[in-house]
């Protein structure tokens, strides 16, 4: 009951900011359905993340990268389809969790979180999950959630408080006539993935074998050298024949895995690739191999991290996106967007890059996508071909 409360006062305070924004927005274009096939922008000059709603049709598939109100690195993804509300991830900060937030309430229209899946254990994908009294459980019911497991992570109190928090989601199963359900994807077998469907049977949602994680949780291989992210949940989404893949932060050797043993991921049940990819750890250098990549032939690429950023290295070849990331994904498509940008880290200044970025898809239609900020290239953007005080670019987009 506390929860209904909550998010009915919430509501209401939403309600009164969108108007006051909706003052400030008023002569954009996204109030209306859009027409699909067309790539729209809306420029964000009051504030560094936009909180316009899209106009969407019940019919159509949509897939929301979101910025996190921080200079932080983080992944949140949130897919709409009719009634169906799925949540990948809520990096990066407990603060971003306001941001997200306000976000899913222009969408999200029954409190019904119905698939939430959290990748690996990683606090800039989960760190939305753990503030007690505050987390994204606690402001949602989320009856589906498929997450890493217990049995590979390393115990941190703030790990402690996701479990807690997604335990105590789970207690509420029978409650108000909801059922909650949990599976621990790092138990699914080869050959026996986890998939799911709308209530029409269109929309499927396909929980991706991972090797190192099985044997990771199964005890066949306790190897303690492997990073968090090469256990990273992995989930392809087809609508309308086309699909989306979403990796987390698995990195070369997991990739590889998937693809050996996926068959659903292999080039040959992806005639035409994959329409979106979201990039695996941030366009880290240790992502977004070739091996995947030849097999998704990915058309457009979202990355979503605070690009240019310090946060994890002083190396700029080595900040996100890096370059070994875009000599790769080169190959494939040129039509690579990021969330964020890093302005100054000291400072803790950061803008929009190409914003909060939307892909839209209806039945036998091209692909729409909208962006909070502007529909510009990662390549032609401003970052990209910054010059270095030793003369050399920002970024390079390979000519060959």
């Amino acid at each position: 009951m506390g929860k209904k409360i909550l998010f009915s006062f919430l509501a209401l305070v939403i309600g009164f900011v969108g108007g006051v924004i909706g003052l400030v927005y008023i002569n954009l274009p996204l109030t209306d359905v859009l027409e699909i096939g067309s790539t729209l922008y809306y420029s964000n000059t009051e504030t560094s993340i936009s909180t316009e709603a899209i106009a969407l049709q019940d019919d159509q598939l949509s897939i929301h990268f979101l910025e996190l109100g921080n200079k932080y690195t983080g992944d949140c993804t949130y897919i709409k389809y009719g009634d169906l509300d799925i949540l990948i991830d809520c990096g990066s900060k407990t603060n971003s969790i306001p941001t997200v937030q306000a976000y899913l309430n222009q969408y999200v229209t029954d409190n019904t979180l119905e698939y939430v899946i959290v990748t690996h254990a990683h606090t800039d994908h989960y760190a939305g999950f753990t503030l007690k009294d505050g987390s994204i459980f606690d402001l949602y019911d989320c009856t589906t959630i498929i997450d890493f497991g217990d049995a590979y992570a390393k115990e941190t109190n703030t790990l402690n408080r996701y479990i807690s928090e997604r335990d105590d989601e789970l207690a509420l199963d029978g409650t108000e006539g909801k059922e909650y359900r949990y599976f621990d994807a790092s138990t699914i077998e080869k050959g026996n993935n986890l998939t799911f469907y709308s209530d029409d049977n269109k929309l499927e949602i396909e929980i991706l074998f991972n090797e190192l994680a099985y044997n990771q949780a199964t005890g066949i291989d306790k190897s303690s050298s492997r990073s968090n992210n090469e256990y990273s949940v992995c989930t392809l989404i087809t609508f309308d024949e086309k699909s989306y893949l979403f990796t987390g932060d698995l990195e070369e050797e997991g990739e590889n895995l998937l693809v050996e043993n996926n068959p659903s991921i292999n080039a040959d049940n992806l005639p035409n690739g994959v329409e979106i990819y979201k990039a695996g750890h941030h366009g880290s250098k240790t992502s977004s191999h070739e091996k995947l990549l030849q097999n998704i032939n990915p058309k457009r690429v979202c990355v979503c991290c605070c690009a240019g950023s310090p946060e994890y290295t002083d190396n700029v070849a080595n900040q996100f996106p890096t370059q070994e990331f875009i000599d790769r994904i080169a190959k494939y498509t040129d039509e690579v967007y990021v969330t964020t940008l890093c302005v100054n880290w000291d400072t803790d200044e950061f803008v929009s890059m190409n914003g909060n970025m939307v892909a839209i898809a209806t039945e036998n239609e091209e692909i729409c996508m909208v962006f909070s900020n502007n529909d510009i290239k990662l390549k032609d953007s401003e970052w990209f071909n910054t010059t270095l005080g030793d003369g050399t670019k920002m970024r390079v987009w390979p000519t060959n």
